[in-house]
């Protein structure tokens, strides 16, 4: 790559995610003076293996928000839960299967086909996408608690290995992916029916496909971000993945992810939930209320889609 386009490159990521990695220095400072133990570098593995579900589920989030008209999926939490109930109750402990070789794709296989059943729902039979993650979201949550009451475990040992420095291994796989998907035709047709699908179909891009693979995607990313939160807890809880699906949806915004889509990507994603579990440690010094906690992340939602109409209406060239 050319000097030029990485300096384009790097300048279209500060503009979107400037405020991010700004909030991002200052909170890093002041958990550095606030608990200096905690964010040692000896620490580091430790702060990974807590971050990562989060850092997974802003991710899974992003394709499907960045492929515009609405695509919010609100179904990424529980899909989460579901993958950690499957891969410990039903394919571990009840089956027997421990290896990783069998789980892996399994947990893939699972993402992928929820994330066809939400695209099909949103993408063909064009529900709006809200409603029909919503509808997902609810499925999910009731078979996760019917096959799953109450928490059990344990998990696999090589999957509770991943909940320190491990942990970087599946993140660093699901964006060694994005990479890839960024050097692919489909990045520009995804960009585009982000930003206009109407001027994107006229240009001869088969809108419903893509939009429908951005769910298929968003659904993939989520199963490795449920693998990751089963590595996190070691065991399988049924309630603990529906707490990540507005905490993410948080993060993407922050991250500088356009709502209405078409701008953003993984890394803003990525640096929007590093903030947020900065922001999550240090309320936690001042032993702040878990209530307070769902009214910073309120908050924070609110501010970023001000934050980011604000910057599209900065960069947008004028009108003639």
């Amino acid at each position: 790559m050319s000097g030029a386009g990485m300096s384009s490159r790097l300048g279209g990521l500060f503009r979107n995610t400037g405020f991010a990695i700004v909030l991002l220095i200052v909170l890093l400072v002041v958990n550095l003076v606030l608990s200096p133990a905690r964010f040692h570098p000896a620490a580091w593995g430790a702060l990974i293996g807590l971050s990562a579900p989060l850092i997974g589920a802003a991710a899974a989030s992003a394709p499907v928000i960045i492929a515009g008209r609405g695509g919010i999926d609100i179904s990424v939490g529980p899909l989460m839960g579901f993958v950690n109930a499957m891969v410990i109750q039903v394919l571990f402990l009840k089956a027997g299967v421990s290896s990783p070789i069998f789980l892996v794709p399994a947990a893939l296989l699972i993402g992928g086909a929820v994330g066809a059943v939400n695209g099909f729902l949103a993408t063909i039979v064009r529900i709006q996408p809200i409603v029909a993650t919503l509808g997902t979201y609810l499925v999910l949550t009731g078979v996760t608690l019917t096959i799953l009451p109450a928490p059990i475990g344990p998990a696999p040992g090589w999957l509770k290995a991943m909940a320190g420095t491990w942990s970087a291994l599946p993140l660093i796989a699901l964006f060694a992916a994005w990479w890839i998907i960024r050097r692919l035709p489909y990045y520009d047709q995804l960009m585009a029916i982000g930003s206009d699908d109407r001027a994107a179909y006229t240009a001869g891009i088969d809108v419903t496909k893509v939009r429908f693979i951005a769910y298929v995607m968003t659904g993939l990313f989520a199963a490795v971000a449920g693998l990751m939160l089963t590595a996190l807890i070691g065991s399988a809880d049924p309630n603990i993945g529906q707490a990540y699906t507005l905490i993410a949806i948080a993060a993407v915004a922050l991250g500088g992810v356009s709502l209405a889509g078409g701008r953003g990507g993984l890394v803003g994603a990525a640096i929007g939930a590093i903030d947020i579990f900065l922001l999550q440690s240090v309320l936690t010094s001042f032993n702040v209320s878990t209530y307070v906690l769902q009214i910073t992340y309120g908050a924070i939602l609110v501010a970023a889609v001000i934050l980011t109409a604000v910057q599209e209406r900065s960069f947008r060239p004028e009108e003639i």
